[in-house]
């Protein structure tokens, strides 16, 4: 069988390292991707979780207890993280839980954490199917789930002059619910408007031949190419197209343009590439020019989306047990579950608040690669540079 990584961030300064429930830590249980499909985004979110942690306990911690997290590794598979979380609250009885990365493992974690009555905060679960469960104890840690992700890019194509705006587009889409939501909520968005679908593939999560898939594309030959991506296959399927000289005149990959290796992964051939984003290290928010300092000082590099994500769940976590005066198993759950369904929470993406399914009431700004970075081009009110389009050749 093969063994979890058990990682632990203890308490430094202050509180107490016994067991008095009072003054000890608190422990925040999470089951995380570290290995295996997922792996990337789930280390991610990893430093997203550790960031938070630090920085919380350098200002004294939750109710003046420091934050202890037990994270394990559940390899990117659905039947290890069940027995995580059961580790994790039954057995090892940590004072709270967040979730993993990936829809694939939230769904079946928060069933585990809803028959234990524990609070799940997540941080990467966007797909409708998350909120069609019933979960009450649930809430999502970002601006949108995944089939508003495209809205403004959406209604920004929709409004063009008719001569200007794709009237074809090809879509590949990851078997993953997060990936093909954020594809697909596009497309129903486009198809509405009268935008044809020319091609529309799915493919197996392990997949790392495009060759098939980018020679569909490139001989419809559409405007406009979406791609319902994690990281690698994004790569993967954009290096495809570039070998057969496919030039859209627009692409949108969701997750693979916010990763810090894109850029060298596909030849820094990034201009005109859109992915929709939750987290942008300019935001004006409150607590985020904090967070992008003490992360810098932390990891040595700026945080990203994936690290965002993370963070933010803490600071949803820490706004619930700040506001209930409580943190741990039992009767507190439900306080820290009542309170969240009725209150807004001020994190690094803006303010959040969630209608009963746990579903964020939000929208996904629209980032674009203009020259060596990205920028933030839609909504009007947030943009940061003007969207390009048609794209320049990749």
């Amino acid at each position: 069988m093969a063994l979890s990584a058990t990682l632990f961030l203890t308490a430094c300064g202050g509180g107490d390292d016994g067991g008095d429930k009072a003054t000890g830590p608190i422990v925040v249980g999470i089951s995380l991707p570290l290995t295996g499909d997922f792996s990337e985004p789930g280390k991610g979110v990893q430093e997203g979780y550790e960031a938070w942690a630090k920085i919380t306990n350098d200002k004294g911690g939750l109710l003046g207890r420091q934050i202890e997290l037990k994270i394990l590794d559940d390899q990117s598979n659905a039947d290890r993280v069940v027995a995580d979380y059961e580790q994790l609250i039954g057995s090892d009885q940590v004072d709270l839980v967040v979730g993993p990365f990936s829809t694939r493992l939230v769904v079946p974690s928060a069933r585990v954490a809803q028959e234990y009555g524990m609070l799940f905060v997540e941080p990467a679960g966007a797909a409708a199917e998350v909120f069609n469960q019933g979960f009450k104890n649930l809430f999502y840690a970002a601006p949108a789930v995944a089939d508003d992700h495209y809205n403004h890019l959406a209604e920004y194509l929709l409004a063009l002059p008719a001569g200007q705006k794709p009237t074809t587009v090809a879509y590949a889409a990851m078997d993953d619910p997060f990936a093909q939501g954020t594809a697909y909520g596009l497309k129903k968005k486009l198809e509405a408007g009268g935008v044809k679908t020319v091609v529309d593939e799915v493919y197996p999560p392990n997949t790392t031949d495009f060759g098939s898939i980018a020679a569909k594309i490139a001989a419809a030959k559409p405007d406009m190419v979406v791609g319902g991506s994690q990281y690698q296959d994004g790569v993967n399927l954009i290096v495809a197209l570039q070998q057969l000289n496919y030039q859209p005149k627009l692409a949108a990959f969701s997750t693979a343009p916010t990763n810090p290796e894109f850029a060298k992964a596909i030849g820094n051939k990034t201009e005109g590439i859109l992915s929709p984003t939750g987290y942008s290290q300019d935001a004006p928010y409150a607590s985020n020019k904090e967070f992008v300092e003490k992360f810098k000082a932390q990891f040595g590099q700026a945080p990203e989306e994936d690290q965002a994500n993370g963070y933010t769940t803490g600071q949803v976590v820490g706004a619930a047990v700040e506001a209930a005066g409580c943190a741990e198993q039992g009767e507190c759950q439900q306080k820290l579950i009542d309170w969240l369904h009725s209150n807004t929470v001020e994190t690094v993406v803006g303010p959040l608040k969630w209608d009963a399914t746990g579903k964020p009431q939000g929208a996904h700004m629209i980032q674009q690669w203009v020259g060596d970075d990205i920028k933030i081009v839609l909504p009007a009110d947030a943009k940061e540079a003007d969207l390009v389009y048609p794209k320049p050749a990749w």
